[in-house]
């Protein structure tokens, strides 16, 4: 398939005190249309920059970041960014925070309505579409997010670490929501955790980071059907893959260069 989201030897340095920090040594990458891609790491790897220069938050130093064959020069409605935060508007109802940024895009009320029902429907908020955020848990704060994203009819998803503040069970249950989701809409979707478990349920492909610089360690398929399961879970495929993403993660070899 053609590459959605492309990053081309992309650098990213941050001047301090006595050095410059290398987030970014070099990195590229490319995520096909539709796929779902994780992306791991120790902290201080350069996930969440990386993210953010798809979504047109941070600009490269050098190197390019192309969606669609395009440049990303900017924030764009064709890139949706959910985050760990909820960052949902506190007087306004579930309805209205996904209709938010409907309104910016100067959409009539009708059409507003109807595409905000469609997203809240995805996620199962239907019987919460009148509640306000201080009235819902964690995970449906989430999902609010989510629908918010999806409502404006982004052709890409980048998630930083959306299920890392919710409980266990919470996680999982928001994991197989994701998943449904992204089943009937498939979006490209890229999404950061510190979970292994996680980042291998989701994916079709895993992107193991390094630090020190950041740079891309390793990447590892998931040769595992979708839908995925409960049973899947607990396989010795899911097993063996979730093992050799740890591995990854956890041992890696210093960096050959220190910046």
């Amino acid at each position: 398939m053609n590459a959605k989201i492309s990053f081309r030897d992309v650098v990213k340095t941050y001047p301090m005190k006595d050095e410059t920090f290398v987030a970014l040594d070099h990195v590229s990458l490319d995520i096909a249309d539709r796929e779902f891609v994780t992306v791991v790491g120790p902290s201080g790897c350069g996930k969440s920059t990386l993210m953010s220069m798809a979504a047109g938050l941070v600009e490269p130093g050098a190197g390019e970041v192309l969606v669609d064959g395009r440049p990303v020069t900017g924030p764009g409605p064709d890139r949706g960014v959910i985050f760990q935060q909820y960052a949902l508007f506190p007087w306004l109802t579930v309805r209205k925070n996904v209709e938010f940024g409907l309104k910016l895009m100067e959409l009539p009320a009708g059409e507003r309505r109807r595409r905000a029902e469609r997203a809240i429907e995805l996620v199962g908020l239907s019987d919460f579409a009148d509640a306000l955020p201080k009235t819902l848990s964690g995970g449906m704060k989430q999902r609010c997010a989510i629908a918010r994203a999806y409502a404006v009819n982004p052709q890409v998803l980048l998630m930083d670490e959306p299920f890392g503040a919710l409980d266990a069970l919470t996680r999982v249950q928001l994991q197989d929501q994701l998943l449904d989701t992204w089943s009937q809409e498939q979006r490209t979707v890229m999404f950061i955790t510190h979970d292994v478990d996680e980042a291998v349920y989701l994916a079709r492909r895993v992107i193991v980071m390094a630090a020190r610089p950041g740079r891309i360690q390793q990447v590892i398929d998931v040769d595992l059907p979708y839908p995925r399961t409960e049973e899947m879970r607990l396989s010795p495929e899911f097993g063996r893959i979730r093992n050799e993403v740890w591995h990854a993660v956890y041992h890696q070899a210093p960096a050959a260069s220190a910046a």
